[in-house]
């Protein structure tokens, strides 16, 4: 291994992402695939890129990603998490522009659990009163 790598793991809902960094020239890599053909909505596009948008480093890694589980728009921000944690590891200095823009904090919101007795999570079947 003669090139340094940095990794980061991102989480949001159900997904968890492994990103590796590697000095290059900006390809864009998810589970072996181009993000062009791994996403199909532009703007999850930029949500993975983000955090290097942020801090203008688009064209010095080339980014290696592993995700599974969840839905594209819950990988989507995992992806996004994971670079903002490698880019830290990468250079300590961006820490702080990356925390003002949020992409350092795991979005705690998940899928609350369905309960006996209801259809949803919090939907009651209809009430008929004859």
């Amino acid at each position: 291994m003669d090139k340094a790598q940095y990794r980061g793991t991102g989480r949001r809902k159900t997904s968890v992402a492994q990103v590796r960094l590697l000095p290059g020239n900006g390809q864009f890599t998810v589970n072996g695939r181009d993000i062009e053909d791994y996403f199909d909505y532009e703007t999850l596009k930029t949500v993975a890129r983000s955090p290097l948008a942020l801090t203008d480093t688009l064209t010095q890694y080339d980014v290696i990603i592993k995700v599974t589980g969840g839905g594209f728009t819950g990988q989507a921000g995992a992806i996004r998490h994971g670079i903002a944690r490698a880019l830290i590891v990468a250079d300590p200095e961006r820490r702080a522009i990356l925390k003002k823009a949020g992409f350092l904090t795991r979005d705690p919101r998940m899928k609350e659990r369905k309960k006996y007795g209801l259809k949803k999570a919090r939907r009651a079947p209809q009430f008929s009163k004859r």
